[in-house]
């Protein structure tokens, strides 16, 4: 716990300091009025005293999801790290959608997540010497209810983008992708292109509120688009001949290629992107994000992300 915060009366921090301050490590830290400052995307009350706005370091902190002490001799408070709160806790709430194979699968036999970031995530429990509790969230959601504090991390195949960096702090990449058709093998020699697929007549099923609809809205404009709640039933509607086409990563293709002899991951050698995948983080905590890339250049060296490449990718 770093003190870092100037007090003036009972535990209040010039908002000033928030806005405007370079050297205060506070995520998303703007003047909304008078009466109220956004924090982390959350909305914080103020006040105005003598022309300066302040906020309650309480409120900051509930704002962060952390823990906060006030000095009152020293006229200082500290806000705790969220590394900090994690160990205090004796848990990590890491957030996944489930419905994201190989990554995150929610198995409804097990009642249990698993997957390549899954076993991650346990691991990273078991080095921090605290237990994993698993959040459900969705694609649409699940900036918000990161922002909503439900959990302390998120893992399942997120894709590193700046986009979703303006609100969150995306880690190093852990393994690298691109967006790529799953088509019907007896389609191999139609879809060889984008341009193939970017037509009236192509039915594409896509899930929501990630980066493959948003991929799709973006370069398949002129395709027969339609939105599909469960990621896990798009494969199968594309095999039984309802959609035509599913974008989706090219690991995630191959993937169910390889499970369903009628389907096919086409140009999985040659994706349309080359991105990568992380874990998704809030801003703002130095303590925590630093925590996080040590302990993946850690795995990296020591072999294990080649590991889980091995037993859930290839």
């Amino acid at each position: 716990m770093k003190k870092l915060y100037s007090m003036i009366g009972k535990g209040l921090l010039a908002a000033t300091l928030l806005v405007g301050g370079g050297f205060i490590a506070l995520p998303q830290a703007q003047a909304y009025n008078e009466e109220s400052v956004i924090i982390d995307g959350k909305k914080v009350n103020s006040q105005l005293v003598n022309g300066n706005v302040f906020v309650s370091a309480q409120d900051v902190a509930k704002a962060l999801g952390r823990n906060v002490t006030i000095d009152e001799k020293d006229k200082t408070v500290s806000i705790e790290s969220r590394l900090d709160t994690i160990l205090k806790r004796g848990y990590i709430r890491v957030g996944t959608t489930g419905d994201y194979k190989p990554f995150t699968y929610f198995n409804p036999k097990t009642q249990q997540f698993e997957g390549y970031d899954i076993d991650a995530a346990k691991m990273l429990a078991k080095d921090l010497g605290v237990e994993v509790q698993f959040v459900k969230t969705s694609w649409p959601t699940l900036m918000d209810d990161l922002l909503a504090d439900k959990f302390d991390i998120a893992v399942g195949g997120i894709t590193r983008n700046v986009e979703r960096q303006k609100k969150a702090h995306l880690s190093q990449g852990y393994i690298q992708f691109g967006k790529a058709p799953l088509i019907r093998k007896e389609d191999k020699e139609k879809f060889k292109s984008i341009e193939d697929i970017n037509k009236p007549e192509v039915r594409i099923g896509v899930n929501p509120g990630g980066t493959n609809e948003k991929f799709v809205r973006a370069y398949l404009p002129k395709a027969n688009v339609t939105v599909v709640e469960n990621n896990l039933d798009i494969p199968h509607l594309v095999a039984e001949g309802k959609f035509d086409v599913m974008i989706t990563d090219n690991i995630e293709a191959m993937l169910y290629a390889k499970q369903d002899p009628r389907l096919y991951a086409a140009l999985s050698d040659k994706p349309f992107t080359i991105d990568e995948k992380g874990f998704m983080m809030h801003r703002g905590d130095t303590v925590f994000s630093n925590w996080i890339e040590l302990w993946m250049e850690e795995m990296e060296l020591k072999g294990e992300f080649e590991k889980l490449k091995k037993k859930w990718i290839e």
